[in-house]
């Protein structure tokens, strides 16, 4: 690390150019956040069925960022790697946009019964399947559900982040190749990771799986949290690459940690596609009354184009690029490829949840463009400012070398 990037490294947040990026990045996230809201308001008061659809869609792909951020973060912690230590920063900085997504998960709750039709009056003693469902699918349950949610999630953050700068300020760890405070983050991040997956299934499961609450799919869980992971990737490896030109990453980060970051777009890749297309295979073959409507729904009336587009878009055309060592090296390609990757979750959402609303019209679109401009802006603003705060690359490296230790001598010993 060159001495221009180790001043970095220390306490308070980046400096120069990249501070500057920053800056300006918060203050056109703040200006998008204040038209999309206008917006927002605009189209609730006129449509507010199809907007509600259309703001859960935006909300479902931001929380992923900030969610998979925390279980991005606490696998790094279980198994190391100088891959997590070049985006450590940029996950912790989108954990800390969660409190937003529990605030903006107000409307939701705001428009419930536009969205869930168990939560309608009168619905549940009409429909005896409904009825069965009735202990669960409650609106007062629902609520102290997603309340326990957002309070796991953030409480595992805030402990992460809270030994996090107790870690910078540590001296090194008397224990050889292992920075301070590295077996306290492996004993959380263990049940950490379990009580993610156990909380994201459920929520996975009300916030959408009960738009229809008459299917159901086993795997329905583990599709969102490769989703989420596959998002937290891509927008983590697109960040660094944004910042590769400017200190203190620009010392730090090398071909090798984006091949790495590559390897593991390519693996999230691989496992969403297996695990969707497993669910379609097994939901097409059984072809039962109360399973294949769901996907009869979305592979008919032009939502073909959709389907094909993903398969095309978010599977095959990645797949086939990142199997290539020189372009996972290439920081300019990895940026696109990401981009096209975190493009292609909003389209996956869309084509998950948009079928949802019967009269659905062209106007959707707008609002889910609208939608995706209000969350998108609050949370790259609350991102930046969290991003501005600290610097960008830890003090203590995974490898517990020195942070002014040349990075190749990591990449040397892997």
């Amino acid at each position: 690390m060159t001495a221009r990037s180790a001043t970095s490294v220390g306490r308070g947040g980046p400096a120069g150019p990249a501070a500057s990026a920053i800056d300006r990045l918060r203050m056109g996230a703040l200006f998008a956040a204040v038209a999309g809201g206008v917006l927002c308001v605009a189209a609730a008061m006129a449509h507010p069925g199809q907007f509600y659809l259309a703001y859960l869609v935006a909300f479902l792909f931001f929380l992923a960022l900030g969610v998979g951020s925390a279980a991005v973060l606490m696998l790094h912690h279980l198994v190391g790697g100088m891959w997590g230590h070049v985006i450590r920063r940029v996950l912790e900085a989108a954990t800390r946009t969660l409190p937003w997504m529990a605030l903006l998960f107000l409307p939701i709750l705001l428009g419930m019964h536009d969205l869930y039709s168990w939560s309608r009056p009168g619905a549940v003693p009409a429909d005896a399947a409904l009825a069965a469902k009735a202990i669960y699918l409650n609106v007062p349950f629902f609520v102290a559900r997603a309340a326990f949610y957002f309070a796991v999630w953030i409480g595992l953050t805030v402990v992460l982040l809270r030994w996090s700068d107790t870690q910078d300020a540590a001296p090194p760890s008397s224990i050889e190749g292992e920075p301070p405070l590295g077996r306290r983050f492996r004993f959380l991040s263990g049940p950490g990771l379990a009580l993610y997956g156990l909380t994201m299934t459920f929520a996975a499961v009300d916030w959408v799986m009960s738009l229809d609450p008459h299917w159901y799919s086993t795997v329905y869980g583990v599709l969102f949290i490769v989703g989420q992971g596959l998002s937290t990737i891509a927008f983590a490896t697109l960040a660094a690459t944004l910042l590769l030109r400017r200190p203190p990453l620009d010392a730090a980060v090398e071909p090798g940690h984006l091949n790495d970051l590559g390897n593991l777009m390519l693996a999230f890749v691989m496992l969403w596609a297996y695990i969707a297309y497993s669910q379609l295979l097994i939901i097409w073959s059984g072809n039962l009354e109360e399973e294949i409507p769901w996907y009869a729904l979305r592979l008919s009336g032009g939502r073909q184009g959709i389907a094909l587009a993903l398969i095309i878009l978010h599977f095959g055309l990645p797949f086939l690029l990142l199997l290539h060592r020189p372009i996972k090296r290439n920081p300019r390609a990895m940026a696109a490829i990401a981009a096209l990757i975190l493009a292609m979750r909003v389209v996956d959402l869309h084509w998950i949840v948009a079928p949802a609303a019967p009269d659905r019209g062209a106007i959707f679109y707008g609002f889910e463009a609208a939608a995706l401009l209000a969350i998108g802006g609050v949370w790259v603003a609350a991102f930046a400012t969290a991003l501005r705060r600290r610097p960008l690359l830890p003090r203590h490296r995974p490898d517990g070398l020195p942070a002014a230790a040349p990075v190749a001598a990591a990449a040397e010993g892997r």
